[in-house]
């Protein structure tokens, strides 16, 4: 079984050099067939922000690496970021990935969207056999398995995450509610990306550079604002994420309590992930405000990421059950072509066999002649191969022959 992973990750490789091999989707269907040319007769290309990895199979894992510098142009400084798994690690590193055992954050679910989004394109392209077919397929199928099976998914373990988290429990949903996000930076893009994927209704992203808060606004279609509109877009906020460099505190307690006024008690789920603080504290004593800070959140992505380690030791251990089986139905695959030529041979000699009866009985013989020569006949030209050759194991002193014989034929089965 030739199968094998070469790649770099988030633990082996810096963000700089992960850079430089990411394959950009619109040249992924050339670098699949560049990698078949290159002797991989089976692959797939798995490229994100934090890994890239070529899933093979090939009878040379040594060039793939190579063929990864060459293909993107980089010189010494991946050889040691490199990693590479062969046939059982590799199938239970593919499982551990698509489980998210392997992620920056543990247990996070993105990963198992992008290996099928790296399975669809080289199916698209191509380059993908029956190995990797099965490979993936059953990736595909134990991670949902661990999904469902165990907690490495179930809490939150990023700030951004866990604020939303934590206005699930305030709000039913949020189909019906606006967030005010302040600031433009990867938390709050992060927390953008969450509320977006659970159905807001509606966005203002808030931030010193206008240009900025437009960008980051542009990809769900919210709206754009400074920091100076604050006070006269804060009512409209059942939620706010706040998190910017603002030396000062950018959302007053004046600001958050005429906002109440306006929203007439309905109450406001609010957080502060700035250090120093973005709200001033004195919001945290008005009745109808939910307020949480970093620590706050801290204090539950810590206990979430217990829960989630306790996840991942069972899941290691349903994947070492998967694996298993894998690797089993691989073997009993191999003798799939065997089976496929016994049954064949077996059909020619009982179509031969049944076609000399039936002349038998043309030419007046009678029906119980026709059997007992079908029967015997039948019986000597199916057992004849293995008997001569059992015969000579034997005079060769070929005891394990024999052994699989009996094995074969059940002959040391008990009867009654």
């Amino acid at each position: 079984m030739p199968l094998v992973v070469v790649g770099i990750n988030h633990r082996t490789a810096p963000l700089e050099v992960r850079e430089k091999v990411v394959f950009d989707p619109s040249h992924l269907p050339d670098a699949l067939q560049s990698l078949a040319s290159g002797g991989a007769r089976e692959n797939v290309i798995v490229s994100t922000c934090n890994r890239t990895e070529l899933y093979c199979v090939t009878d040379s894992p040594g060039d793939l690496g190579r063929w990864l510098q060459t293909y993107h142009g980089v010189g010494y400084e991946l050889k040691d970021c490199l990693y590479e798994h062969h046939e059982v690690t590799a199938i239970e590193h593919a499982f551990a990935v698509a489980s998210g055992l392997d992620s920056m954050v543990l247990g996070e679910p993105q990963i198992l969207g992008q290996l099928k989004d790296a399975y669809r394109a080289a199916q698209q392209a191509g380059t993908v056999g029956p190995l990797l077919n099965r490979l993936f397929q059953a990736t595909f199928s134990v991670a949902k398995r661990v999904r469902t099976e165990t907690q490495i998914g179930a809490n939150a373990v990023s700030v951004a995450y866990a604020a939303v988290s934590l206005a699930k429990q305030i709000f039913a949903g949020f189909t019906q509610h606006t967030a005010l996000l302040v600031g433009a930076g990867d938390t709050i893009a992060l927390a953008a990306r969450h509320l977006h994927s659970q159905g807001l209704k509606r966005m203002i992203i808030a931030n010193r550079s206008l240009d900025r808060a437009q960008l980051l606004a542009a990809e769900f279609n919210a709206s754009a604002i400074t920091l100076d509109a604050l006070p006269t877009h804060l009512a409209d906020a059942d939620i706010v994420v706040s998190s910017t460099a603002s030396p000062t505190v950018v959302i007053t307690a004046a600001d958050v309590a005429a906002a109440l006024a306006v929203r007439r008690r309905r109450p406001m789920f609010m957080v502060d992930i700035a250090v120093p603080r973005d709200i001033e504290a004195a919001v945290a004593d008005f009745e109808d405000v939910y307020l949480y800070t970093i620590d706050d959140l801290q204090g539950f992505v810590t206990q979430n990421l217990k829960a989630r380690e306790d996840g991942a030791r069972e899941a290691r251990i349903l994947i070492d059950e998967e694996v298993a089986r894998f690797v089993q139905g691989l073997r009993g695959q191999h003798a799939v072509p065997t089976i496929r030529e016994l049954r064949t041979s077996a059909e020619q000699i009982r179509a031969q066999t049944l076609e000399q009866a039936r002349r038998l009985i043309s030419s007046g013989r009678t029906p119980e002649d026709a059997l007992a020569y079908l029967a015997d006949t039948l019986t000597h030209r199916l057992i004849h191969p293995p008997t001569h050759e059992l015969r000579q194991a034997g005079e060769a002193g070929d005891e394990a022959l024999v052994a699989a014989a009996r094995r074969l034929f059940h002959l040391d089965a008990d009867t009654e």
